[in-house]
């Protein structure tokens, strides 16, 4: 059956109920059918893997109508490819969306098992690493909620990122083997494998018509087999799907090796094409690290465009339409070559003359770029690119000559000017700017908040904005309120139904409705029984994971983002440092617990070094019975996203602190606003329009701005120049370098110091006066306790433009140019055992 062809009436589905009986049923059946397993001798994980089989059956009939649907309504398409997705556990995501998390329960409960001490097992999905991850996953989302058709692409990573262990104070890196137990969510589609060419050469023919043809011969290549993610809508009926690539060899075992007893390299081809898909994010270091990770992003950009161009043949539309029908949105420039290969298609493979294919590309394409740091924007040795992917080198070669030549028509004469434009960088060993890549092959170039768009016309895109002003706007970022309110905070979920009712949570903009009782006692009463017991959830794991006891009762004040310099996890450390020998002065410093959460990428020495120093700081400061309970120091290891839905709900304070100008959004600060943290930050990213919704008595900013970062810097005041600005800030650094805070480790702690003092490229000691300030700030709002709550509400309450819904139907009418497809319930007849 192909995308096109109407539904077969043989092949009408009978409707799976959603009651408890008939889920009772469901579970038991997936138990003994699928799992294999007598109930009487099932363990938790076979109950686990039971029923999301048994929900999985619900959702894939959801996905069949779907498809059907958009088929026969003739829908434009959108493809979001993305390195990451971040998707967390799946079960209690699925059964919130789907609209039956307490009748599945109940089932539950009627055969005798408990719903949370088997979700509790569930394996956080690997598949990404911070925001760029979770961004792709609320998208996926939302499109499902709103209706829109919407398809993901990505990797099936095998081993993801990594599991972070604290091992002697170090971040220590160790397999995230979250397949080991198998996935029950995924479907492996192997009807659905695309070779990957790499390495060959390329050979050219000139046409009769002018036209000059190329075929990319020899080389080696890669299997990549589909294995299908289907993504509900929440409490709609539109099911999505993500698409995730494993890397397969086109020769799984070679037998005449076998029989020669080179066992080893019977199953070397094996072994060698499956690295692709074997980690996110491989260690680039190293050139072999390079080249693997080169071939990582283009293998899943090719088994994708393969894929979108088969679906597009499917559905019986000429190639020639294939921006009508279709939208494909870069996350980030891991998926940039998608360009080039988008081109190598229409050429190669179906024969399109060069400026009919260039226009189909620019046309289908748009960019998000997520950085404003240009060491961050790959780049790759032309050498690196001429030999893996040698039909791509020449693709680009044109594009950049066409792209040029337009340039110096428009702008005679201005040879600097074309040099800075150039895909080609020659200044820096010959190297592609994929950035430069992504931008040229795109219709549309969004940021993602107000200021990092600004930011991006002003300098890293500068020259771009000045051929193409119009190509560039803002999309500002958002996340789903349906996992990091309704899943992750149940109780003030309930609070705010208590007062407004319900449909909040299919409109945001009704949460708007709720800021009035912010002034109200009973609510800010029960708001702060509500943040209690959720502090009360987290010191709990905070036990599991670290064995620290913390109170409940005091300030959680948290920094929970991937370690990075330019996130200053160090100004936060300073500022633990200055309450550290406050309280060991005698001073009454209000009590707090501080938590830092983050993992630092394998290759980046500098934020393992900061995480070591992080978690020596906290072992003095957790043993030294001066400090009492008025000061705990927390890192919690392995951060992901089931302990960010327990993290982010106790927050009372969220540090927001990178350096003004780097950070492009964040979505970590709009998460704890919704939960009710009030935000200390710099005015970076999205802190700006969080700043401008709740109110500036309502958030805690302080620091330089963006301007006055890049005024500093060019004056070249020294770091240590600003010791004296406040009272503590030289006995704190003496008091790293003196390695007063290691345990063994002083080298580290004086490296650190002199960092800061030499060095600070982020400027950690020149907003340190300001950040102390700020905090003491917050610490005597904190105190009046209705005053926080009144607060704190009003953050909840008036978060509504971060809602990743908003962001969706940006890009839907501004960039993609798609319309929501919502597919209606089944006619009454149908729908009395459909739930």
């Amino acid at each position: 059956m192909t995308e096109s062809t109407q539904p077969n009436p043989r092949h009408r589905l009978s409707p799976l109920t959603c009651d408890a009986p008939g889920l009772r049923q469901s579970i038991r059946d997936a138990l003994v059918r699928v799992v294999g397993k007598d109930p009487d001798l099932a363990t938790p994980r076979d109950w686990l893997h039971a029923v999301s089989f048994a929900i999985r059956e619900r959702i894939i009939e959801r996905r069949v109508v779907t498809r059907r649907q958009f088929a026969e309504e003739d829908v434009k398409r959108v493809y979001y490819l993305s390195m990451e997705y971040l998707i967390g556990r799946m079960l209690e995501a699925n059964l919130r969306n789907m609209g039956i998390f307490e009748v599945t329960q109940q089932a539950l409960q009627d055969l005798g098992v408990d719903f949370r001490e088997i979700a509790r097992l569930e394996e956080d999905a690997a598949l990404g690493n911070g925001g760029l991850g979770r961004l792709a996953a609320c998208i996926l989302e939302s499109m499902a909620t709103q209706g829109y058709p919407g398809y993901g692409y990505g990797i099936r990573y095998e081993y993801g990122m990594f599991q972070q262990h604290i091992e002697h104070f170090r971040q220590v890196e160790h397999p995230d083997n979250w397949l080991r137990y198998g996935n029950p969510w995924e479907f492996p589609r192997p009807e659905k494998t695309f070779p990957v060419r790499f390495y060959g050469y390329v050979v050219e023919h000139h046409r009769p018509d002018g036209e000059t043809s190329c075929n990319w011969e020899n080389g080696e290549e890669v299997l990549a087999m589909a294995y299908d993610y289907p993504t509900a809508g929440y409490e709609r009926r539109n099911v999505n799907n993500l698409r995730l690539w494993a890397a397969k060899a086109t020769r799984d075992f070679d037998l005449r090796y076998f029989n020669e007893g080179d066992y080893i390299r019977a199953v070397a081809d094996k072994n060698e094409s499956e690295t692709i898909s074997m980690v996110l994010y491989p260690n680039d270091a190293t050139a072999i690290g390079k080249e693997l990770r080169l071939k990582q992003e283009y293998f899943f950009v090719s088994a994708s465009l393969q894929d979108i161009f088969d679906r597009h043949r499917q559905l019986e539309y000429p190639i020639e339409e294939l921006a009508d029908k279709a939208a494909i949105q870069l996350n980030d420039t891991h998926p940039a070559i998608a360009v080039a290969e988008c081109m190598r298609l229409l050429l190669d493979e179906h024969r399109i003359p060069w400026d009919q294919a260039w226009t189909i590309t620019q046309n289908l394409f748009s960019y998000t770029n997520h950085t404003l740091m240009p060491e961050a924007l790959e780049t790759w040795p032309v050498a690196l690119m001429e030999r893996v992917l040698p039909r791509h080198m020449g693709i680009i070669y044109r594009i950049n000559h066409e792209f040029i030549e337009e340039v110096r028509h428009r702008f005679p004469g201005e040879h600097e000017f074309f040099r800075r434009l150039s895909i080609i960088d020659e200044e820096h060993g010959r190297r592609v700017r994929m950035a430069h890549l992504a931008v040229i092959g795109s219709h549309r170039v969004n940021g993602v908040a107000a200021l990092h768009t600004s930011l991006l016309k002003q300098t890293l895109f500068a020259d771009f904005s000045r051929v193409w002003p119009e190509r560039f706007v803002n999309v500002t970022n958002g996340v789903t309120p349906r996992l990091w309110m309704i899943q992750a905070n149940p109780g003030l979920t309930e609070l705010i139904d208590s007062r407004i009712g319900s449909d909040w949570k299919f409109d945001l903009d009704r949460l708007k409705q709720f800021a009035p009782y912010a002034s109200d006692e009973a609510t800010r009463e029960a708001f702060r029984a509500v943040k209690l017991r959720n502090k009360e959830r987290l010191a709990a794991l905070v036990h599991k994971r670290t064995g620290l006891a913390i109170r409940p009762d005091v300030m959680y004040d948290v920094q929970i983002k991937r370690i990075h310099e330019y996130k200053r996890q160090l100004l936060k450390l300073l500022h633990v440092i200055e309450l550290y020998q406050r309280i060991r002065d005698g001073e009454d410093v209000l009590p707090r617990v501080v938590l830092f959460a983050g993992k630092a990428a394998p290759g980046y020495q500098r934020a393992k070094d900061i995480i070591a120093v992080i978690n020596e700081v906290a072992d003095i400061v957790n043993h030294d019975p001066a400090m009492g309970d008025r000061l705990k120091c927390v890192f919690f290891p392995n951060y992901e996203v089931s302990s960010a839905t327990i993290i982010i709900p106790a927050a009372d304070l969220s540090e927001q602190i990178s350096t003004a100008g780097f950070e492009a959004s964040g979505t970590g600060n709009m998460k704890l606003a919704m939960n009710g943290a009030l935000t200390i930050g710099t005015l970076d990213g999205a802190n700006i329009e969080i700043r401008d919704a709740v109110g500036t008595e309502n958030i805690f900013i302080f620091g330089m701005t963006a301007d006055r970062v890049s005024a500093h810097r060019a004056q070249g005041i020294p770091p240590g120049a600003h010791l004296d600005s406040h009272p503590r800030l030289r006995s704190m650094v003496e008091a790293l370098r003196d390695g007063f805070f290691s345990n063994g480790g002083r080298h580290l702690h004086a490296e650190i110091a002199r960092y800061l003092l030499e060095e600070d490229p982020f400027f950690v000691l020149a907003d340190y006066a300001a950040y102390s300030d700020a905090c003491a700030q917050a610490d005597r709002l904190y105190q009046d306790a209705e005053a926080w709550s009144e607060a704190a509400l009003l953050n909840v309450a008036r978060m509504s433009h971060f809602s990743i819904d908003r962001t969706v139907r940006e890009y839907a009418e501004n960039i993609w140019n798609v319309l929501p497809e919502p597919v209606p319930p089944p006619c009454p007849e149908s729908n009395k055992n459909d739930g």
